[in-house]
């Protein structure tokens, strides 16, 4: 199935698709709030985008790699759970109503920790795959 059967191709193509990431939303937005109960606030959020950062390098490098996962796997995870997941509207309100120290802590250690989580998931997927450059 291809990821353009969201906008394309027969009525039931495309309401399969809408439910898969209908389904991955629910879990991710489900996740997200156990998240923001274990840690409320701006470490909440941080986790949650550090974490989903690390699942989507580990899924789209291990796709790269090895092209093992179909897209309806691809398209429930990603576009789905990890939508709901990782929150970025939630990352600048918090970022923007906070102290400028803190402001400006925040938007380093997200963009810092969330760049290192996709070369963490990269890294973790190319060992799975046995893939080298």
């Amino acid at each position: 199935m291809s990821t353009r059967t969201l906008t394309a191709g027969p009525l039931r193509a495309r309401l399969r698709v809408a439910a898969l990431v209908a389904l991955g939303g629910v879990a991710g937005a489900n996740c997200r709030y156990a998240a923001a109960l274990l840690a409320p606030g701006l470490p909440g959020t941080l986790l949650a985008n550090v974490l989903g950062a690390f699942a989507l390098g580990f899924l789209v490098y291990g796709t790269l790699y090895r092209g093992a996962l179909p897209a309806d796997v691809r398209l429930l995870v990603s576009t789905g759970f990890l939508s709901s997941f990782t929150t970025y509207s939630t990352f600048a309100v918090q970022s923007a109503t906070a102290r400028p120290a803190l402001l400006v802590a925040n938007v380093a250690l997200t963009y810092a920790l969330g760049f290192a989580a996709v070369l963490a998931g990269r890294t973790l997927a190319r060992r799975i795959t046995g893939w080298s450059a």
